[in-house]
């Protein structure tokens, strides 16, 4: 079974289809789920709840409990991946990061 991962929870690939491996739901059904991290949803503008709106950034991904996943791309074109991101974030004093 191949399995993966979907803003925190846990996604298998299941008769050419990707579902949630909790409910069976199909991600493209509900993409917008609930955070498997913080369990909260995307704001209204669609940002991570968590994060909310933040200055100086194009966009941004708290990585939903996987460190590595967490990206912040700043409006100078710069991205920073992984736990450099969390860092930044932190910096930016945003959120529970």
């Amino acid at each position: 079974m191949i399995s993966s991962k979907w803003r925190g929870h846990t996604i298998i690939y299941k008769n050419s289809v990707w579902v949630y491996s909790d409910t069976k739901e199909t991600v493209t059904k509900n993409p917008a789920r609930a955070c498997g991290n913080c369990g909260k949803g995307g704001t209204k503008e669609g940002h991570d709840n968590c994060l909310g709106t933040i200055g100086g950034v194009m966009n941004a991904c708290c990585g939903h409990g996987s460190d590595l996943d967490a990206y912040v791309q700043l409006l100078t074109g710069e991205v920073i991946q992984g736990k450099g991101a969390i860092n930044k974030l932190k910096e930016l004093k945003i959120g529970p990061v």
